[in-house]
């Protein structure tokens, strides 16, 4: 750890590790596609001040977007501290760079799989910071019942 800390803030390393899930994920698909039906569903904030998207899709989303990473989606690529990706709406292709502290949910329906995070926004930009309080999330209904 870097600083001195007066008390453990439990939510924010559990966010912290769940992000790392999120990463993982999204590394297996840059490395080798989707595997099978699966498929992501990734909410972020647009007001973020390290989002990066095209004007015309940031003046049609000002605070929060959500993209599906299935079909039509090229050059993924995963760094430290964000990912990005070509997008194709209206049969046009946009880059999106995304940081990892600006997703909100990311989910894949096909195996029934969800986290939702509250997005860290820059203390530069105190007009878009919010409360958020971490979800607990049961690991017991992401384990397969055996019949």
């Amino acid at each position: 750890m870097d600083k001195y800390v007066d008390e453990i803030n439990y939510d924010k390393l559990i966010e912290k590790s769940l992000k790392h899930v999120v990463i993982d994920a999204l590394k297996i698909v840059e490395n080798q596609g989707l595997p099978g039906e699966q498929h992501f569903y990734i909410s972020f904030r647009t007001d973020h001040p390290r989002t990066r998207i095209d004007a015309l899709l940031k003046n049609q989303y000002p605070q929060e977007m959500t993209i599906v990473l299935q079909n039509q989606f090229e050059k993924l690529r995963v760094y430290d501290d964000c990912f990005s990706v070509v997008l194709h709406f209206n049969r046009v292709p946009y880059m999106l760079e995304i940081p990892f502290d600006a997703i909100t949910y990311f989910g894949d329906p096909s195996v029934r799989f969800g986290l939702s995070f509250g997005a860290e926004i820059n203390d530069e930009h105190p007009e878009n910071v919010q409360n958020h309080q971490a979800e607990i999330i049961s690991i017991d209904s992401f384990r397969k019942k055996n019949a």
